[in-house]
């Protein structure tokens, strides 16, 4: 049985809006580059594949856009990797709705639709300096496999 959505107030749209790209890029860049002390390369990092998975999105592909009336408040996709992996991506949610069972809720929805198109794993890529999204990973069943250094 389905989990229903863990907030009375937020809403969940897999439908792309004129300037949804945009904000999504801009809510990485203004929440993380400061917390993780990242610089402009970040939003680069960030738009230019999401604009990519905007523009030539599949059915085996979607995107989870959270709304608190007209503004967003986070998102997640999974976009196709390869023919049998998918990937988990952009997966944010503005820091005053985080701890609410909400983060988790879009993870296990990410791993149900990706079974439902008939992936057969799941890859991501996540920064040694976020342990609690580690941790919510690890607990639905995601294993390290690779660990890559980024010198500046």
């Amino acid at each position: 049985m389905k989990k229903p959505f863990p907030h009375s107030t937020i809403s969940v749209c897999h439908e792309i809006w004129p300037g949804d790209i945009g904000y999504i890029t801009y809510m990485h860049a203004v929440i993380y580059a400061p917390e993780q002390g990242w610089d402009y390369t970040f939003d680069i990092y960030v738009a230019l594949p999401l604009a990519e998975f905007a523009q030539s999105q599949s059915p085996q592909e979607r995107i989870w856009i959270l709304k608190d009336g007209d503004r967003i408040a986070g998102s997640m996709a999974i976009v196709r990797h390869s023919q049998k992996e998918a990937q988990l991506r952009w997966l944010l949610l503005e820091p005053e709705i985080r701890g609410r069972g909400i983060g988790r809720w879009l993870v296990e929805e990410a791993l149900d639709f990706s079974r439902d198109m008939g992936y057969e794993s799941i890859v991501l890529w996540t920064a040694e300096s976020l342990p609690i999204a580690e941790k919510l990973y690890r607990s639905v069943g995601f294993e390290q496999i690779l660990r890559v250094r980024h010198e500046r």
